[in-house]
């Protein structure tokens, strides 16, 4: 019994004493996370000095801390730190990796400001330290690596605004230019009387609309100094400080000049267009992908007869064409459903760039209707007055007709062949004599197979090659009279003439016995003097 007493107490007197020697050990060692406890570091300490396990960052000065803050990098401690002193130490990781032979490394930095590094390799922990020899024992508020970083971006931020080619400013409240970049300052010294110096507040070269209203995009005319004019669209961002009086506003100006051309040229184009339209004798009528009209020219309304107001109010295109036909400006249907089936049909058969068609109206006049597609799905017709075209046409196959009936009538048979040598006109006598209607064959009737025709059913004789020759040679001719006898006894008699253009003229006619009784007198005028 009293052999295990001793023994208990001798075992929680070991365990005592163990955890007094462990928590005395915990106090000596640093601790390696900072925000369980205090940094192993010197608050004051100058310089910027990282503790890093791997790429983790165990501990850091102030000032280390504020030159990961100020550098621009993104991600992890370890890559933004890499990131902004490879600017300084281009090959810094590959020396990092050194270490592990010689335990650490020291390495100066080659720009015009010297930069002092530091490293080494202890318990598996990576110590980095980063001094300005210049500034070693300066009691800054601001470390100097930090500084160092702020003072880069500060510079690199000034270049870029200085060398920026786009107009921009800081202005208050009340309107006064605060701050401006390079290019503002030259084009508002270019604004300056001769013999006058940039002031403070500086001048002003664009309205206040954009900082008053906080109008983004708003474009405004700068009148430079030869005279000319520069467009400018401008965009504003408003800082939120509090105060009215005290909010300040940063504008760009960004030229427009393109811009502006481009809209005149297409403000011109369309007044163009529109005067076209509007003095375009063809109708025409533009419906959306809806079918509701959208553009209209005056010459619609005068060929449909539809009111203004109608049209104005964007009807669709079957209100426009039930419209036309209560004007009678449509072909009156057998029936209207089949009417309106039609019209549907027509809607259909534009859309796919097919439908034209001629309307003869109730009034005496003609109309050619044509669609056609356009893109987006919207649809254009287009109605031309054609019956002014249509009654010449008509008056010309009249003459026509009467012409034939006339040759038709005449005795004498008569062919006329044209400058190319191919016949364009005969009648009756003529279709009766040779055996030939050319309205009757589809064979095209030429000088040569009619001559060879000729030839088949006369007399061997050198006329029908000297016909030939005299229509192939439309130059100086003169008439000449030929006789020629078929194979049925008849004897014929021919005559051959120019005509104007270069056509031919050939008639024929049978001697009657009476008149081979007559004297005769030989023709000897030929084809040419």
């Amino acid at each position: 019994m009293h052999v295990d007493w001793a023994l208990g107490f001798g075992v929680v007197v070991t365990a005592v004493l163990a955890t007094c020697g462990g928590l005395l050990i915990l106090w000596a060692l640093p601790d390696r996370n900072p925000r369980m406890g205090g940094s192993i570091f010197v608050e004051q300490q100058a310089g910027a000095v990282f503790l890093f396990d791997g790429d983790a960052l165990i501990d850091a000065t102030p000032g280390a801390r504020a030159l990961l803050a100020a550098s621009p990098g993104r991600g992890g401690p370890w890559a933004t730190l890499m990131a902004h002193l490879a600017i300084h130490f281009p090959e810094l990781e590959a020396q990092l990796l050194q270490m592990v032979v010689g335990g650490g490394i020291s390495l100066t930095s080659r720009l015009t400001e010297p930069l002092l590094l530091e490293a080494e390799l202890r318990g598996g922990l990576t110590r980095i330290t980063l001094t300005d020899p210049e500034h070693a024992g300066a009691a800054l508020g601001l470390d100097p690596m930090a500084r160092r970083a702020v003072q880069q971006e500060l510079d690199t931020l000034r270049k870029t605004l200085a060398q920026m080619p786009v107009l921009t400013w800081r202005e208050q409240a009340g309107g006064d230019v605060v701050w401006a970049n390079t290019a503002y300052l030259m084009r508002a010294g270019e604004q300056l009387a001769p013999g006058q110096d940039l002031s403070w507040p500086l001048p002003r070269l664009f309205d206040r609309t954009a900082a008053t209203q906080g109008a983004n995009g708003q474009r405004q005319r700068l009148t430079l100094a030869a005279g000319q004019a520069a467009w400018f669209d401008l965009i504003s961002f408003g800082d939120q400080t509090g105060a009215d009086e005290q909010n300040e506003r940063l504008v760009f100006a960004l030229p427009a000049d393109a811009a502006v051309q481009a809209e005149g040229a297409l403000r011109d184009f369309m007044q163009t267009l529109t005067k076209t339209f509007a003095h375009l004798p063809i109708g025409l009528a533009i419906f959306d992908q809806s079918r509701q009209l959208q553009l209209f020219n005056p010459a619609l309304l005068d060929l449909t007869g539809l009111p203004v107001d109608f049209l104005s109010m964007r009807p669709s295109l079957l209100s426009v064409l039930d419209a036309m036909r209560d004007c009678n400006m449509i072909p009156e249907p057998k029936d209207y459903r089949g009417w309106r089936r039609e019209l549907i049909e027509l809607e259909k058969a534009a859309t796919t760039g097919l439908y034209e068609d001629t309307w003869s109206l109730p009034g005496g006049q003609t109309y050619r209707v044509t669609g056609r597609p356009h893109p987006n799905g919207a649809l254009a017709l287009m109605i031309e007055d054609i019956s002014t075209e249509m009654l010449r046409t008509r008056r010309y196959r009249a003459d026509l007709e009467l012409g034939q009936s006339v040759i038709d009538e005449m005795a004498e048979a008569l062919a006329v062949f044209s400058e190319s040598g191919h016949l364009v006109m005969s009648n009756v006598a003529y279709a009766r004599m040779w055996g030939h209607d050319p309205a009757a064959g589809l064979t095209e009737g030429t000088v040569r197979t009619l001559c060879a025709h000729w030839r088949g059913l006369s007399a061997p004789s050198p006329l029908w090659a000297e016909v030939e020759d005299f229509a192939a040679n439309p130059g100086d001719r003169h008439a000449f009279s030929a006789e020629a006898r078929l194979l049925d006894g008849r004897l014929i008699h021919c005559r051959f003439a120019p005509l104007a253009g270069g056509a031919t003229l050939a008639t024929f006619h049978t001697v009657t016995p009476v008149e081979q009784a007559l004297p005769r007198v030989a023709s000897t005028a030929r084809r040419r003097a």
